[in-house]
């Protein structure tokens, strides 16, 4: 029997075993508020610390630069709105891509309702923005550069070195939306100039339902919902410890293998492009070719609709799901 294979890692991964047997305790047994006084919480406090600084080593941080939060989501919010907040009596002005995932976009155009103001900038058939755009749209009253690691659709990585340089010498703050690229790059924070950077576990095989924000020591950015004192007054609310150990643990994981699971991946995908080149006419490669997410593949199939190929290779997975399940006897 074929075994059912998936496809979009992008989207999300599974939980790998590793990870979950680390959490598990801390359901059931290690469950203790971190923000209590007795010892089961006083525990669970250190445990998160751990955590922080699995963070802050994969991505050359200090531990108290990382702060947890829900999801990416949450985290790309945080660090866009805290920042804009904090900072209005400087300037009014964001400067992001056409590109950015809704959570980046959706937040700037909230914050537009908010009398922020926001430049949207283009990108070229790759998926680039041009250096000399993102330049010149820079205004006095620019408080905050919004731009992707990596690409979710196209898998293009974007020049985030030379954007944290122009940043700098403008001393403007740089946020970048990682959350495809934690896992599947290196990052050194201080190396590309990044100010503030948001991810999520479940990219790279920890848990939904937890994600994390580095904010550079010094940036000035505001809480952007009330409660109680946790993360530094800066994200309310009883943290989620198991979800903690989950990231912690998980992005330790997938960067102490990171070269030959890379490598692996990197040698997949080429593998694969280079069949669909010779086996299917009429067809377009999408993103850069070099500077792009090892497992990313996009392809545009001439006279197909990209949601009905979708949909056929969903009937052809669940159709093998199912004889899976009949042979098994769990339906």
């Amino acid at each position: 029997m074929q075994k059912i294979r998936y496809f979009d890692h992008a989207a999300t991964t599974a939980v790998s075993q590793e990870v979950l047997n680390k959490m598990l305790p801390y359901f059931y047994i290690s469950y203790g508020n971190p923000s209590s006084l007795y010892s089961i919480g006083r525990k669970n406090k250190k445990i998160i610390e751990y955590q922080r600084e699995n963070i802050a080593n994969v991505i050359n941080a200090n531990p108290k630069e990382i702060y947890f939060t829900s999801c990416g989501s949450e985290s790309d919010n945080l660090a866009i709105k805290g920042v804009c907040f904090a900072n209005k009596h400087k300037g009014n002005h964001i400067i992001t891509s056409k590109i950015e995932h809704p959570a980046v976009l959706n937040t700037c155009r909230t914050l537009e309702k908010e009398g922020f103001e926001v430049t949207y900038l283009n990108v070229d058939e790759n998926g680039f923005i041009n250096l000399e755009e993102l330049k010149n749209s820079i205004r006095k009253t620019t408080i905050l550069i919004s731009i992707m690691f990596a690409n979710n659709e196209i898998g293009t990585i974007e020049p985030i070195e030379k954007i944290g340089e122009i940043a700098r010498n403008y001393n403007i703050y740089f946020h970048t939306d990682a959350v495809q690229a934690v896992g599947n790059i290196r990052i050194d924070v201080q190396k590309l100039n990044i100010d503030l950077l948001s991810m999520s576990a479940h990219k790279f095989y920890g848990p939904k339902g937890v994600g994390a924000l580095f904010v550079r020591d010094g940036v000035s950015f505001s809480k952007i919902q009330d409660g109680g004192h946790q993360e530094k007054d800066k994200r309310a609310g009883t943290e989620n410890i198991a979800g903690i150990v989950g990231i912690g643990e998980a992005i330790k994981l997938v960067y102490n293998n990171f070269d030959e699971y890379n490598e692996k991946l990197l040698s997949l995908r080429d593998y694969y492009f280079d069949k669909v080149k010779n086996s299917i006419p009429d067809i377009k490669i999408n993103g850069d070719l070099n500077n792009r997410l090892p497992g990313n593949s996009n392809i545009s199939f001439k006279g197909i609709e990209g949601e009905e190929l979708l949909l056929k290779l969903d009937e052809v997975r669940n159709l093998y799901f199912y004889r899976f399940c009949v042979l098994f006897g769990l339906i």
